[in-house]
């Protein structure tokens, strides 16, 4: 390559392409360093939904209260040397603030996964009311499709009744004509029609 073609290739590709190489596209990426650390949002999600569900017992409730005592009593009873935490009690206000601050968002972590699960539940509720909807009309349309069909259908007391009344007007035109019937001539007689 001659130097001019080098030196306008370099002023078409800009400054940057010739300070930094040229990663190749069908590559993925080096890994990048992270300053904060890497964490399963499944599994922290997990541990706050245990955390929030202990501190929602009475369990809790009553341990808190006994540590709050044995603090109290301690401070106030216990020789001056060997007290940790003065009569205002600073140090007990401190950890129970400190405590409420991260109970708080562990609680409205897991409300918010809860929340999370009660809509893929109702989603779920939903196409399975429509299915069972759609599966109602259809069952219904078919009632009435056999409810139809069977309105034109001849059943067997609807012929008997037919064909009795059928035998009642062939009984009164016998009457009225005196045609004779196979079933009327006697046996041994011929009438010679054909």
């Amino acid at each position: 390559m001659t130097p001019d073609r080098e030196t306008r290739e370099r002023a078409v590709a800009g400054a940057t392409a010739t300070t930094r190489p040229r990663s190749r596209l069908d590559q993925p990426m080096p890994p990048r360093r992270r300053l904060l650390p890497e964490w399963d949002p499944e599994a922290f999600g997990r541990l706050s939904e245990r955390i929030a569900r202990f501190l929602g017992t009475g369990r809790f409730i009553v341990w808190m209260t006994v540590v709050i005592i044995l603090w109290v009593v301690w401070n106030v009873s216990a020789p001056r040397d060997l007290r940790f935490d003065n009569y205002p009690f600073i140090f007990l206000t401190l950890m129970l603030s400190l405590q409420a601050s991260y109970a708080a968002p562990l609680i409205l972590l897991a409300q918010n996964r809860q929340d999370d699960r009660d809509r893929v539940n109702l989603e779920q509720d939903r196409k399975q009311n429509e299915r069972s909807i759609a599966d109602t009309e259809y069952l219904t349309r078919e009632i009435a499709a056999l409810r139809i069909g069977l309105g034109e259908v001849a059943t067997r007391d609807w012929i008997r009744s037919e064909l009795e009344d059928l035998v009642r007007a062939l009984e009164e035109d016998h009457s009225d004509s005196h045609v004779v019937f196979p079933a009327e001539r006697s046996p041994g007689r011929d009438t010679g029609d054909h």
